[in-house]
């Protein structure tokens, strides 16, 4: 660790942070992740764990956090089941410029400058770390700045594994941040009722997060990611809230898929190998109406050279001019959720880096004890019998084999919803079939509206069937949505060589499936070398939302039912529930999509927008936007 007055002439601050961060009890600035770690338990009780707690000025002390150090890491428990997960409603906004998010002023009825003096007033008076990074990738990525209590360690050790380290010592030129977060936790009971409270702030060129809670998920995360999203909105580029992966079949082609959705849809299991039963074959699903089982074998899956996990940077410097969306990953590390773990052998892979790997990671709803190895199927309690949904896991991408550290271009964009079941008796939205394939048009309607979905274990629970967005990324944007939604059409209209398509994540009809869509999508599509299709491979869906259905589907042998690829085919749906299904969603979409309606959308979106809502036809929608076509024929 270093002082302030080690990096005098090198380190940048602006005047209130050069004045907090002057005259704070201590500041120390970490110069390496090592650094974090090892504050991360400074000193621990008799059983191992360090305590992170607080007093407030009640006299109460509040207990936030436990840590301790296990084998092959950092493990971290927070005492409020609560803390556990993101709440959606934990963005307001600071400041005074244009949003469609709730602002602080209207929450609380006053201006937010009082409570950032406030803030900056209680980080004066503690003892201090400060972490540099780069928000972003190094190579086109924003100077940031990230100030914590010292006893609160582990969420800088957290914010580093995410986000990487800049070592000042060893910078070159002047480090200037226009990034800052400032991680406050006390106020979280002093001012929110115990509420997760993170304000974003825009300043003159400058961008500011103030986490009132220490669950890193909307701070550390997406409060960054918010940061670049508002940068780019200024800018006109997005960075895609999804994974891409670079898929090797065992044929030696390779096909790039960027796999896009809310949070649940799918993105970090797009970076997954199948997950196969220990004879070697794959559960396909389970028949919730007659509980039949459907097994596959598949002898050789393709191999898997991921790219990114979460955030997908899609700037214009990198792009390469050849009709294909290109991107890099926007962290240096990727923050797994790993629910589906149950038990031991589920996903080999990640359980492998995760049990023995090249550097220490953080472990977050992992029941682990002090000195043992933390392992990803024991997920901590909320309640008695009732394990925590959002047990995660922060890798750094170094530890991941067969990374890919290049810009890449897309050949699929592929997007992921989590669906119910759906059965004559009891319909609903679960009408997609195995996967579908989307004309630009729809593609792009589908990330104005990006629905939650079914079971999310991400988040807080909400009622309904719920909406992320544009992109699905908009819990984390700060601006106004409309601009996003131009620029996810300016993303599709100005690469015309990208293919779309679409998988339900958890259930097909009455089958419940879990990821196995998007990998059976994955092996079949990079086998043919992507999305090219004869006229008879494909008939246009009974939904207009869900494009093209296959006609069939034949994967190294294995054939797939009708039902499974159009599920109004399957006997306990039926065209009547399909029907009804397709209708919940078409209501839910066009209620979602009025908002997007504005005088500043893009023409083109508009005339999209209202061909959908007055029911206009899948060739009307396939018709605007000039693309490559998906079928071989034409």
């Amino acid at each position: 660790m270093k002082s302030l007055n080690d990096f005098a002439g090198k380190l940048v601050l602006n005047p209130e942070v050069a004045g907090f961060a002057g005259s704070c009890k201590n500041l120390s600035i970490a110069e390496n992740v090592a650094e974090l770690y090892e504050l991360s338990v400074p000193e621990a009780d008799l059983k191992g764990y360090f305590t992170v707690k607080y007093d407030l000025p009640s006299k109460r002390v509040v207990e936030e956090a436990y840590v301790c150090k296990v084998k092959n890491g950092i493990s971290v428990n927070y005492f409020d089941p609560y803390m556990r997960r993101r709440d959606p409603e934990t963005m307001l906004i600071g400041d005074a410029r244009p949003t469609d998010k709730a602002r602080y002023s209207d929450k609380f009825g006053k201006n937010f400058v009082g409570l950032r003096e406030e803030t900056f007033a209680w980080l004066a008076a503690q003892d201090l770390i400060a972490v540099p990074f780069i928000s972003g990738h190094d190579s086109c990525g924003i100077p940031s700045l990230a100030f914590m209590p010292r006893n609160a360690a582990f969420f800088g050790y957290g914010l580093a594994l995410l986000q990487g380290m800049t070592v000042l010592s060893e910078y070159e030129g002047k480090f200037e941040p226009k990034v800052f977060v400032y991680v406050a936790p006390p106020f979280r009971h002093t001012h929110f009722s115990g509420k997760q409270i993170v304000v974003h702030n825009r300043q003159d060129n400058q961008y500011e997060i103030f986490s009132y809670n220490l669950y890193p998920g909307p701070s550390a995360k997406k409060g960054v990611y918010g940061a670049l999203l508002h940068f780019g909105e200024i800018e006109g580029w997005g960075t895609n809230h999804a994974s891409l992966v670079q898929v090797i079949t065992p044929y030696d082609l390779k096909v790039n898929i960027m796999h896009e959705g809310a949070s649940g849809g799918g993105k970090s299991e797009m970076n997954e190998h199948l997950h196969r039963e220990f004879d070697g074959s794959l559960l396909f699903g389970r028949n919730t109406v007659t509980d039949e089982t459907k097994y596959i074998v598949l002898p050789k899956g393709c191999n898997i050279s991921p790219v990114t996990d979460d955030m997908a940077m899609c700037p214009p410097a990198i792009q390469k001019g050849n009709g294909k969306l290109t991107a890099l990953d926007a962290e240096n590390g990727w923050f797994i959720r790993v629910d589906h773990i149950k038990n031991y052998g589920t996903d080999p892979d990640i359980e492998s880096r995760a049990i023995h790997p090249n550097n220490p990671l953080l472990f977050l709803n992992i029941d682990a004890q002090p000195g043992s190895t933390a392992l990803l199927w024991e997920h901590i309690e909320d309640a008695p019998g009732k394990t925590c949904p959002n047990p995660r896991i922060v890798i750094p991408r170094q530890c991941v084999p067969s990374i890919v550290n290049k810009p890449i271009s897309v050949d699929i964009r592929s997007f992921g919803v989590r669906t119910p079941p759906c059965t004559a008796e009891k319909p609903s939205y679960g009408i997609l079939g195995l996967f579908h394939i989307l004309p630009p048009a729809i593609a792009w309607i589908w990330r104005l509206v990006s629905p939650r979905g079914f079971d999310n274990p991400s988040i807080i629970s909400t009622e309904g069937m719920g909406s992320e967005g544009a992109g699905s990324y908009w819990p984390f944007a700060t601006g106004l949505k409309v601009n996003h939604a131009n620029i996810l059409l300016k993303q599709i209209t100005e690469n015309p060589r990208v293919h779309y398509s679409l998988s339900p994540v958890k259930h097909v009809g009455a089958w419940e499936v879990g990821f196995m869509p998007q990998w059976i999508m994955r092996e079949y599509i990079s086998r043919r070398g992507g999305i090219r299709f004869t006229r008879d491979e494909l008939s246009p869906s009974r939904s207009i939302l869900l494009g093209y259905s296959m006609n069939r589907l034949v994967v190294e042998s294995q054939a797939f039912d009708l039902g499974l690829l159009q599920v109004e085919h399957q006997a306990e749906v039926g065209v009547k529930a399909f029907d009804e299904g397709d209708k919940i969603l078409t209501d839910f979409f066009k209620k979602e999509l009025a908002g997007y309606n504005k005088e500043n959308l893009d023409p083109l979106g508009k005339r999209i927008i209202d061909c959908f809502v007055h029911g206009g036809s899948a060739e009307e929608l396939e018709g605007m936007i000039e693309a490559e076509t998906v079928f071989l024929d034409d």
